[in-house]
């Protein structure tokens, strides 16, 4: 029996194993088999691009795109696929360019280059990030000037509500040097994490002044018998250079002058 018709199909032999597969519909019909390298999009082929002082090998199919290269690359370099610029004997590629088409082989070098907007645009958040890290920086300075003022106030008034009269001079110098640390955060530039890290140190020095405020009225008051003036000072200087000294500052005209003065910083 001839093993061929009139169309030149082979037929099936009895060694050959015949595979079947059922179709949407449900009909039984041989198992169609694709060749594996047409599935790949052609030979896979080795490409070396080169990234500044770097080289990286891909493996890929050569009907690949250049946009597929640059999908691999951004694993590889930490550079999105928008960032990249691939070169190829001189010219620059676009992402719907194949390979293959491009001359592209075995072995062949490609040559990445970052775009131009990226690195500007990273240059700038360097910048920036290294100007929130200096404010933060100068905004816990002066957290650090404050604390030991805080310590320094809170002794205060320990002293004026166990029925001590304290001297005038020591809350005009606490305010005093609490009105310099204001100025030092009004004066530091900050954007971000650093802003409202100087905005919270702004609110503290405020609340610490009101509370001086407080301590002073409640101290010019009569406290019975206790008659004399005690001086509850430390060494003012133990606070950094020019944050004040034993001599009290100027007078103010008012407690609520300095809550006005200070509001304004907020």
């Amino acid at each position: 029996m001839n093993s061929s018709i009139s169309n030149g199909a082979s037929l099936p032999t009895k060694n050959d194993e015949i595979e079947w597969e059922m179709r949407p519909g449900g009909m039984f019909v041989q198992r169609r088999f694709v060749d594996a390298s047409s599935s790949r999009g052609g030979p896979m082929i080795r490409v070396n691009v080169s990234y500044c002082s770097s080289l990286h090998e891909l493996f890929l199919p050569a009907e690949s795109t250049f946009g597929d290269v640059k999908k691999l690359l951004a694993h590889k370099t930490g550079l999105e696929p928008k960032e990249q610029r691939l070169f190829f004997r001189g010219k620059e590629k676009q992402d719907q360019e194949h390979l293959h088409l491009g001359g592209v082989k075995d072995k062949s070098k490609i040559l990445l280059l970052e775009d131009s907007t990226s690195k500007e645009r990273k240059l700038e958040e360097m910048r920036k990030n290294s100007e929130m890290l200096k404010a933060s920086q100068a905004v816990a300075g002066v957290k650090v000037e404050v604390d030991k003022l805080s310590e320094r106030v809170s002794a205060l008034e320990v002293a004026v509500n166990g029925g001590t009269k304290v001297a005038e001079k020591e809350f005009l110098i606490s305010t005093e040097l609490l009105m310099r640390q204001l100025l030092k955060l009004d004066s530091i530039e900050a954007e971000g994490e650093a802003k409202l890290q100087r905005k919270a140190e702004v609110r503290r020095v405020q609340n610490i002044v009101d509370t001086l405020d407080s301590l002073k009225e409640k101290n010019s008051k009569p406290f019975g018998n206790n008659g004399n003036a005690v001086s509850v000072t430390t060494k003012w200087e133990n606070f950094g250079s020019g944050m004040g000294s034993l001599n009290a500052p100027p007078p103010m005209s008012s407690s609520g002058k300095v809550t006005r003065d200070l509001e304004q910083f907020d």
